[in-house]
């Protein structure tokens, strides 16, 4: 079942030109997903008049990631795959320090 599940979404059909997969919908669809929190950031903080970094920006920032990691995963790109994989943790880490620094402000 895994090897007709991966057949399926490796396998190659030709549309404007073009050869794609459902694999390579799946790369496309984590492309704007890990770019738009950088859209987001910018309008963010063009509202508030300076440089800010919300929470919202880090949320889109492991779930781009993470679809990207599978994206290279299952295209087989270690490049790709090996630059993706440490950044979850790194936003993850800024999350816990957004969490600590808001639960702080709240106790005192």
């Amino acid at each position: 079942m895994e090897q007709q599940f991966f057949a399926w979404l490796t396998e190659e059909h030709r549309f404007a030109g073009f050869d794609w997969s459902y694999l390579v919908v799946l790369g496309f669809a984590g492309q704007p997903v890990f770019g738009s929190r950088f859209v987001m950031q910018w309008l963010h903080s063009e509202r508030l008049g300076r440089s800010v970094v919300p929470k919202l920006f880090w949320h889109l920032s492991i779930a781009g990631s993470l679809i990207l990691l599978v994206y290279f995963v299952l295209r087989r790109e270690p490049v790709g795959a090996l630059g993706m994989l440490p950044n979850s943790i790194i936003y993850l880490r800024n999350l816990q320090l957004i969490r600590r620094a808001e639960r702080a402000r709240a106790a005192g």
